[in-house]
């Protein structure tokens, strides 16, 4: 199988410690352009939803309006890995627990997906829903055990401690 044909997709759901508007997530919604722009400008990017605004915050997920959607298609792990543990996006996710709630609950899946295909939030439900109820496997895994395009065996990932999986 080609791994060039398959691309991965993410989705990074958070749920929200306070309204977008609040002086609590001033700091996370005053970066949201930058952050995006530089996932825009990074190697692998391929695509991030978003809509009018620009960005996914106004975006319906699972019907709960404390729920933020992030959603995204990268060339493969590695280029996903290297843009969440740098810079901006790095010192964002430093500060999670600011603004959103620490959930149990699986938030974030990887999956792959056909090269040229964008997943619609319906779909990242859907792989989040199966990670939550299955585990990783090559249908919904994460960073820390992800799966290569052709659904061999596991890949484990030795990612940085202090920081963990997003949100």
């Amino acid at each position: 199988m080609d791994s060039a044909a398959y691309e991965l997709a993410q989705v990074n759901i958070g749920r929200l410690k306070a309204p977008l508007d609040s002086p609590q997530l001033k700091d996370f919604v005053d970066n949201l352009d930058p952050v995006n722009a530089d996932a825009d400008a990074a190697d692998g990017f391929v695509w991030r939803l978003q809509s009018d605004g620009g960005d996914a915050t106004d975006i319906a997920v699972f019907g709960d309006e404390w729920l933020i959607v992030n959603m995204s298609v990268w060339r493969d792990t590695n280029a996903l890995t290297a843009y969440m543990y740098q810079g901006r996006h790095r010192e964002m996710l430093a500060r999670r627990r600011e603004f959103f709630e620490r959930v149990a609950e699986a938030m974030v899946a990887l999956w792959w997906v056909p090269a040229g295909h964008r997943p619609t939030v319906a779909e990242a439900e859907e792989r989040v829903l199966r990670l939550r109820a299955d585990g990783p496997t090559p249908y919904a895994f994460t960073l820390r055990t992800s799966f290569p395009p052709d659904a061999a065996a596991p890949v484990l990932a030795d990612l940085p401690e202090d920081l963990g999986c997003p949100v």
